[in-house]
């Protein structure tokens, strides 16, 4: 199985491709040097294989690379950062 994050700005999303076939996004606002997760969705046909996981690792390391702070108003991505505390110091003071 292949996953693949992909940054859709004008969906203002992340999204998640398994084998091609779209399995989950995250949504975002950005505003100013921010990112804020409003809501991630997987489908349930992905449900327990790690595509949520990747989604979230992907949409952060994006947001690091281009030097964004986040705010995680999503309890998926927030509560995926507190079990992976290497991702603490991108969420917005």
């Amino acid at each position: 199985m292949s996953i693949e994050i992909i940054d859709v700005p004008e969906k203002s999303r992340y999204e998640a491709n398994v084998d091609g076939a779209r399995a989950g996004f995250a949504a975002y606002r950005k505003e100013g040097g921010r990112v804020v997760f409003t809501h991630t969705e997987v489908d349930e046909a992905y449900g327990g294989q790690g595509v949520g996981g990747a989604l979230a690792r992907g949409a952060l390391d994006d947001a690091r690379a281009k030097g964004l702070s986040v705010v995680p108003e999503c309890h998926f991505i927030k509560s995926w950062i507190d079990k992976h505390p290497d991702y603490a110091d991108l969420v917005a003071a």
